[in-house]
């Protein structure tokens, strides 16, 4: 099986130069994802307004504000439909192929993103019911744009820049969240701009404009415009080589589609690509495959699951953070608007100073230090920070907020520059190609159910907003990211080697069983 690793298709592709389609498939699969950050993210800056809106009461000295299972439906139903999209995208992109799955996901979010716009009824509760059926398939297609973006951008990267590449699309992720802060900052200003109004304390019902229902509904909307402009771009992408030759056993279609699009010449080798496809027919489900990969899979799928608890719990602090550095005002003190500018320059201003940084110092850095090592260091930091903020917690909110806010920014900064990219690009490049989308669908599926544990249980306990529950909330984070940096010793570094060095489908793992050697074990674990 030696032979297989002079398997033309492969070698091509793992030494072609860095040219203008890589680039370009970055941008296609990168809009993805910044379409995919917006989506997830908008909800957060109208979510308040539709308190507002649907659950003010005349007369009432209260701000109207979601029920407690309303509000959590309306945030959290996208990370559900995100999670079961992932699993059924992941494997769809393994049976019938990268690309034919590709441009149902973007369909789906184009649909969506619209729908939620428009949702209809009578009461409340048939709004927020409408709004959360659309955003739950809005969030199943956006799981599916996961497996099958990290996947397409491994299988089309050389061996040199795959880490920064698959990176750099991730990293859309991160300007995502700062067009969903903008655009939300820009259209309340303007709507404020027309239709001012008293403060909540000044005059509780005028300060709720009426005009705002268009507000929310306009943000949510334009989340399907870069999904449109992607659309024809990336239909227009091939299959990958890999696919195409590995799985479809077709080396001449590999060889033509690749030529068409990339600088490189292919020779067709119809005996030897099979050959290598029925060396490397094992399922998912395998011994095989748990022997070769296993701890591979445990190791994605739990520091992915561990990283997204802390990850989507960070905003537990928000609350004491955002004021005491001025960049909201207490509810009673603003009208509906102004509320709805204040989240949004918050959001905007975090995203571009602690989450936007994160991510591409990954990008500019993963080849040079490793996915490895960046893991470590993020989960490491993360930890200091968070065990930081939560012992001093009643000093940093009291006596230094600006100390609070660089802590908070810095736990941002170390996730993106750590294992918020590295768990993305890892699950990417480990396995095999036969089974490459669903295992990166089964690591970003475990994240997304590391992230309902975050929004919803962990936030759930601090509901009381005590100091005791927010401080023993973060010491618990603190110590969940110390149990992400034990178990990243499961996956193995992948930088500077080809995709099927690292899976043993090139035949060195099992030359290394058959020897009894030691010397490749690193292609292992």
């Amino acid at each position: 099986m030696s032979d297989s690793q002079n398997l033309a298709v492969l070698k091509a592709l793992d030494t072609a130069r860095t040219q203008w389609y890589h680039i370009t498939a970055i941008v296609i699969a990168g809009m993805g994802f910044f379409t995919d950050a917006y989506d997830l993210f908008c909800i957060s800056t109208v979510s308040k307004l539709l308190g507002r809106l649907y659950y003010s009461v005349p007369g009432d000295t209260k701000v109207g504000k979601l029920p407690k299972d309303v509000n959590n439906a309306v945030v959290g139903v996208a990370l559900v439909g995100t999670l079961m999209g992932q699993l059924v995208f992941g494997w769809l992109g393994d049976k019938l192929g990268r690309k034919k799955i590709y441009g149902i996901t973007l369909i789906l979010m184009v649909i969506c993103a619209l729908a939620s716009g428009l949702s209809f009824g009578t009461t409340p509760k048939a709004v927020m019911g409408t709004l959360c059926f659309f955003r739950f398939w809005l969030g199943f297609g956006i799981g599916g744009d996961y497996p099958l973006s990290a996947t397409i951008m491994s299988e089309y990267a050389n061996k040199k820049t795959r880490g920064a590449f698959i990176a750099a699309v991730f990293a859309m992720q991160g300007v995502g969240i700062i067009f969903a802060g903008l655009v939300s900052m820009i259209l309340s200003a303007v709507f404020l701009h027309y239709y001012p109004a008293p403060k909540f304390s000044e005059d509780p019902w005028k300060s709720t404009q009426k005009q705002a229902d268009f507000l929310w509904r306009i943000v949510l909307m334009l989340g399907a415009m870069p999904a449109i402009v992607t659309f024809y771009w990336r239909m227009k992408m091939p299959e990958t080589g890999r696919y195409t030759a590995i799985i479809a056993g077709n080396a001449k279609q590999a060889a033509l589609d690749m030529g068409k699009v990339m600088d490189v010449e292919i020779e067709t080798e119809q005996e030897k690509v099979a050959q290598f496809k029925t060396s490397n027919d094992y399922s998912l489900w395998s011994a095989e495959f748990f022997r070769r990969h296993g701890m591979h899979l445990i190791g994605t799928m739990t520091t992915w699951f561990l990283l997204d608890i802390a990850f989507y719990s960070q905003n537990l602090t928000q609350k004491d953070i955002f004021p005491a550095i001025h960049l909201t005002s207490a509810a009673t003190e603003v009208n509906a608007l102004q509320e709805v500018y204040e989240t949004s320059k918050a959001m905007f201003i975090v995203a571009l100073f602690g989450t936007f940084p994160g991510y591409w110092c990954t990008v500019l850095f993963i080849e040079k230090m490793g996915r490895h090592l960046i893991q470590l260091i993020g989960f490491f930091m993360m930890s200091v920070f968070m065990l930081i903020m939560g012992l001093k917690y009643d000093y940093l909110k009291k006596e230094s907020p600006k100390l609070f806010a660089m802590l908070y920014g810095l736990t941002f900064f170390f996730a993106n520059f750590g294992p918020n990219s590295t768990t993305f690009v890892l699950p990417a490049e480990l396995f095999p190609t036969r089974v490459r989308s669903t295992c990166h669908a089964l690591s970003a599926a475990a994240g997304k159910a590391g992230a309902i544990v975050g929004a919803f249980f962990v936030q759930s306990y601090t509901l009381n907003g005590t100091s005791k529950s927010i401080k023993g909330a973060l010491i618990g984070l603190a110590f969940t990211n110390i149990l992400g940096f034990f178990f990243s010793f499961l996956v193995t570094e992948t930088k500077g080697r080809s995709l099927e060095e690292i899976s043993g489908e090139d035949g060195r793992m099992e030359e290394a069983h058959t020897k009894g050697g030691a010397g490749n074990e690193s292609a292992v674990y």
